[in-house]
């Protein structure tokens, strides 16, 4: 496994003052984002290694409703270790879990919410369901921008503006679609996996077509796995 001070060097950003929002997939070789409708399907202990690495350094982990529902995202977002860490480095313990919803198809009894240790926020637009605005403003603290569509340039404005400028966006894939249309994204750390997995799974980003360039910060071996890192060029 990789040192552990010697990942968080590869990946810190040298001013967290700055809004910087990352983006974390695992790809196989020939571009699936998942095997049976999860990513978890492709990745090990090295990526799961620095997919906490990447948690540990963020102020708000985003992720879209419907990756929320497919790979269960209940509870801590870090382990006992990363969140002493957090404290001893000036962070709070838990960074948290802000879930991007156009529908509100969201059930606020749920683990979701009675489980996270801090109170998570949920994203949306003035066109969602008014009923569901108010039942889940009860256990999340609502962000909402845009008319009818969830504008995510005025999110991040709110974000930064709440100290939370270190987004961390584990997808979905239409999620991290529309932040490349947006250009909202600032890094890119891309494992991937050595299989090849054919089929029919999603690559990793979905929605209009519209091109973004970036540089290579870094490509690191680590066991099976490469973990590609870019930066906007």
């Amino acid at each position: 496994m990789f040192d552990d001070a010697a990942l968080l060097a590869h990946y810190a950003l040298p001013d967290r003052s700055a809004p910087h929002l990352r983006v974390n997939f695992v790809s196989s070789l020939d571009g699936a984002a998942w095997r049976d409708g999860r990513s978890s399907g492709l990745n090990d202990e090295w990526d799961q290694q620095v997919f906490a690495v990447l948690r540990r350094l963020a102020d708000v982990v985003m992720v879209g409703a419907g990756t929320i529902r497919v790979e269960g995202y209940v509870g801590p977002l870090l382990d006992a270790p990363a969140q002493r860490w957090r404290v001893e480095n000036g962070l709070p313990a838990h960074p948290p879990l802000a879930i991007v919803s156009h529908s509100l198809d969201l059930d606020p009894a749920s683990a979701l919410f009675t489980s996270a240790p801090v109170r998570p926020l949920v994203i949306t637009h003035h066109a969602a369901p008014r009923e569901r605005h108010a039942a889940l403003a009860e256990v999340a603290d609502l962000v909402v921008h845009g008319e009818d569509a969830v504008d995510l340039v005025a999110v991040r404005a709110e974000l930064a503006e709440r100290g939370l400028r270190q987004v961390l966006c584990e997808g979905g894939p239409r999620l991290f679609g529309s932040l490349i249309a947006l250009e909202a994204v600032d890094e890119l750390c891309l494992t991937i996996s050595p299989v090849l997995e054919s089929g029919a799974a999603s690559r990793i980003a979905r929605g209009p077509q519209h091109t973004v360039p970036m540089r290579l910060a870094h490509a690191l071996p680590g066991g099976p796995m490469l973990f590609l890192r870019y930066l906007r060029a």
